[in-house]
């Protein structure tokens, strides 16, 4: 049966790993029969909390999808337009994604009223309770977030414990976090290094993404200066803009003497790009120092490369130690010793095969049915 569903998140022309999951999850459900509308923000951000250089993306818009950019996250008068709108509707399910306390009140008011509806259900995918980078207000705002949510799905086991702090008695189904398909087809490594002016015979790591301080670029820096990977002559690429200050890390960069190590190409990456810094590299890298769980490994996985992630948050869920790729310590050696072990001992074809037997444990159909299912529950 045919179920109206309403998406309050980002989405085009807003850019980031929120806005393509979104946009995904809106495909899903559309491919199983439902009417879907995303309602986006007019205005996500204000200027203080946005550390990058635009908030919005030069991609072409999705098709096929109703998007509605409406929200404005500071204004509550939109907030209670808004509300008023989405419960006139009716919708069978609304599904809220929670990344930031900030945006608390905002989806808390927008929230209260569409349940005067008394038909709605409201579910909230929550990619953080406690954020990366705290701020004062953020239990205030997250518990206002918190009481009109009818069921919860956290995509990792550490947002489902830190749930606890604000509801236990609301029902909560775990899944993980489903694949990012909608970067395109694997290109061949030749092709994409070729693309990216890269050694045809080189050995690539990749850390890709905003980057942030919690994502331990730092550590990765130290890494490098390892002389096991000097000698064997592999290089990490840094794809992504910094969404912190840069000059620490060039500082460290300059201080360790690994410049020449490193393929720097730190402007936003594009949609259409993606693909061919997935296909160029050997292992993606992610030596975060915190974390819940990362849209970078569901990236890795629908392009079948080799992981290593360290041991914090929902990571090691994801990640199989010595079969998807590394688990290890936040630590650089840790990191280089897992590194030289994966270059030495030829794991790249072994980690690829496991790699793409387990993507398939992330489905976006799982996600709907699961959400489908917590809505359901009374």
């Amino acid at each position: 049966m045919s179920q109206k569903i309403v998406i309050i998140g980002s989405a085009h022309p807003l850019r980031g790993g929120l806005a393509a999951y979104n946009e995904c999850l809106a495909y899903a459900f559309q491919e199983a029969g439902d009417l879907v509308e995303i309602y986006s923000f007019s205005l996500q951000y204000p200027g203080f909390l946005f550390p990058g250089k635009t908030q919005f993306t030069s991609d072409p818009a999705p098709e096929g999808l109703t998007i509605k950019t409406k929200i404005n996250s500071i204004n509550p008068f939109n907030w209670w337009k808004i509300g008023r709108e989405i419960s006139r509707m009716k919708p069978d399910i609304v599904i809220v994604r929670f990344w930031l306390p900030f945006m608390g009140p905002c989806f808390g008011t927008i929230l209260r009223l569409i349940r005067r509806n008394k038909h709605t259900r409201i579910i909230a995918i929550t990619d953080n309770i406690i954020p990366h980078e705290k701020r004062p207000g953020d239990r205030i705002f997250t518990k206002y977030f918190v009481k009109p949510v009818d069921g919860f799905i956290p995509m990792c086991q550490s947002v489902k414990d830190e749930l606890k702090q604000f509801d236990t008695k609301k029902p909560v189904q775990l899944i993980p976090h489903p694949i990012y398909d909608n970067y395109g087809t694997q290109i061949p490594i030749a092709e994409a290094r070729k693309k990216l002016g890269l050694e045809a015979d080189g050995k690539y790591l990749l850390f890709f993404g905003f980057i942030r301080d919690y994502k331990g670029l730092d550590l990765l820096l130290d890494t490098m200066a390892d002389e096991r990977l000097a000698k064997a002559g592999i290089k990490a690429i840094v794809a992504g803009e910094f969404y912190s200050d840069s000059k620490p890390y060039d500082d460290q960069i300059e201080r360790l003497g690994i410049k020449d190590r490193l393929i720097m190409h730190t402007d936003y990456i594009p949609n259409s790009e993606v693909a061919a810094y997935f296909g160029a590299c050997d292992m993606v890298v992610q030596p975060y120092k915190s974390a819940t769980q990362s849209g970078i490994s569901q990236m890795a996985y629908h392009f079948e490369v080799p992981m290593l992630v360290t041991n914090v948050g929902g990571l090691p869920e994801i990640v199989a130690d010595g079969k998807a790729g590394y688990v290890t310590p936040t630590d650089s050696k840790a990191i280089a010793d897992a590194i030289m072990d994966f270059y030495e001992n030829n794991r790249k074809e072994s980690f690829h095969n496991f790699v793409k037997v387990e993507k398939k444990r992330f489905s976006w159909n799982s996600m709907v049915e699961g959400i489908k299912s917590l809505a359901a529950f009374k």
